[in-house]
């Protein structure tokens, strides 16, 4: 009797949560904070409850991570980032190869090669020579490493102690591979989600170089770019790949929710099987973060038709630096829209949509 009471207690939980999470976003804040840059409900909310409906279209509505534009035939991919990391150099890479690694990959995880940038740079009045160089040296070498060109540009300059040193905005242009037929909505029950290696590095590393935690580790952001990793995991699966997410803000954890929403699918991760290197564990636990909530720079998800899972987590293992790659899950059917965490002790919990910031100016 004692089972099913906590199973009937637990239904009645999950069914308040998805009515819930089944409303339609409505942006009503009356002040923008910290948390609406997070990646979690407060930009979800800031997104599907002003921005969609103010810029409405079908590219938009899909909430890729680029969208889709045609032109005479060609499917091309178009998508556009800012980057306000803080500090601008952070162990692993800096604010330029961030910038152009963030871009080429929202593009990658699209189905699009990654072909051309632009770049638009804001610097502060006081910003020393050697850094805007280290930085525009770092951004000619990623996007030389990513086989893009930066196409065109645009310098602006604001008063001392408006920008923390730069900023820097960019838009990439891909093409779309004829391999890649991937969709936010194209999940099916039965389908593996892999990640392509260790998570939690980029926020992790970011959050140390502060110096205002106290804290030191061996941990170096996992800042590059994921083409290669795409270009792979095509060539394995083909069409029985579904969809892929770079878990950048907000995570694993954000992607997951974002995509289990789209689908109207459920998802359930064993949390036993998500890679974390014993370094961002334990700085994750000092911290009280869960590593799945942590931004990521040069990790995807991929969710897999279950024939093909095989295939395609040995391919993201064998690309450089996806070692880890590791499968963590499933898409089920219940609850729709949300996803459940199996845990090491043998339960289960919600892992809903970050609330908060607390890991603030990652990216």
């Amino acid at each position: 009797m004692a089972g099913s009471d906590v199973s009937e207690r637990e239904e009645r939980i999950l069914s308040i949560i998805e009515t819930a999470r089944a409303k339609p976003a409505r942006f009503k804040d009356d002040r923008i904070t910290m948390a609406h840059g997070a990646g979690g409900k407060a930009t979800q909310t800031l997104i599907e409850g002003l921005f969609v409906p103010a810029f409405a279209s079908p590219e938009l509505s899909a909430l890729g991570d680029a969208g889709a534009v045609e032109v005479d035939g060609a499917e091309l991919a178009l998508t556009t980032d800012s980057f306000v990391v803080k500090p601008l150099r952070f162990p692993g890479g800096s604010i330029g190869e961030l910038a152009v690694n963030g871009t080429v990959n929202d593009l990658a995880v699209s189905g699009a090669r990654p072909l051309a940038l632009t770049l638009s740079l804001v610097l502060e009045e006081g910003l020393p020579s050697e850094t805007l160089r280290a930085e525009v040296e770092a951004i000619g070498a990623a996007a030389a490493a990513a086989g893009v060109h930066v196409v065109a540009g645009d310098t602006k300059v604001v008063e001392r102690g408006h920008a923390d040193g730069m900023y820097v905005c960019t838009t990439g242009l891909g093409r779309r591979d004829p391999r890649a037929r991937l969709s936010p909505s194209g999940l099916r029950p039965g389908d593996r989600i892999l990640v392509s290696g260790t998570i939690g590095e980029h926020g992790t590393a970011i959050m140390l170089a502060r110096g205002e935690l106290g804290l030191e580790a061996d941990i170096v952001s996992d800042t590059r770019s994921l083409w290669p990793t795409v270009d792979a995991v095509l060539d394995a699966a083909g069409p029985d790949l579904r969809a892929m997410r770079d878990a950048t803000r907000g995570g694993v954890a954000s992607v997951l929710n974002e995509l289990a929403r789209a689908s109207r699918v459920a998802m359930v991760v064993r949390e036993a099987d998500v890679p974390v290197s014993p370094e961002v564990a334990g700085a994750a636990e000092l911290l009280g973060i869960d590593p799945l909530y942590v931004a990521n720079e040069g990790r995807l998800v991929a969710f897999v038709a279950p024939e093909a899972a095989g295939a395609a987590l040995h391919a993201l293992q064998a690309v450089p630096g996806g070692e880890a790659a590791a499968e963590i899950g499933e898409v089920r059917t219940e609850p729709p829209g949300m996803v459940l965490v199996e845990t090491a002790f043998g339960g289960r919990r919600v892992m809903d949509q970050l609330v908060g910031d607390p890991l603030p100016r990652i990216c």
